[in-house]
């Protein structure tokens, strides 16, 4: 199964009332507390298309970085690079169904350099490929 498939839809869809960030779960011992994780649900929809080390995350939350992966996978589901890709993947996806723009340009949007690398990844993410998922859409 995939990794869009896999998370509930109602976490993979952009967040806009400020609430709780997309993919983040009530926190639990060892989680993240609801406002460091909606800093880093912000911070990396910001940036969707940059690399974001581990090390710059954990920084903006101020631990350490062995504390803040076991953290971030805890309160999100996903360790943050899984997460950060599964939002690029997101985004593509809205982008696919509502704008006119190439493949090549959505990919660059979400941070790939090359069209194959975007590609691979979405197939990964999605199972089929941006233009496959483009002809599936209904009109």
């Amino acid at each position: 199964m995939n990794e869009l498939n896999r998370l509930d839809d109602t976490q993979l869809e952009d967040t806009q009332s400020g609430q709780t960030p997309p993919g983040a779960v009530t926190p639990l011992r060892g989680g993240l507390p609801a406002r460091k994780q909606r800093c880093l649900a912000e911070f990396i929809e910001e940036h969707l298309a940059e690399e974001i080390s581990l090390a710059t995350l954990a920084k903006l939350v101020n631990l350490s970085l062995c504390h803040f992966a076991r953290a971030f996978k805890q309160s999100f589901g996903a360790p943050p690079h899984r997460y950060h890709m599964v939002r690029r993947m997101v985004r593509a996806r809205s982008l696919l169904q509502r704008s006119a723009l190439s493949v090549t340009q959505i990919g660059i949007q979400v941070g790939f350099r090359e069209t194959s690398s975007f590609t691979r990844a979405y197939r990964r993410f999605v199972g089929v490929t941006p233009s496959e998922f483009r002809r599936q859409r209904p009109d």
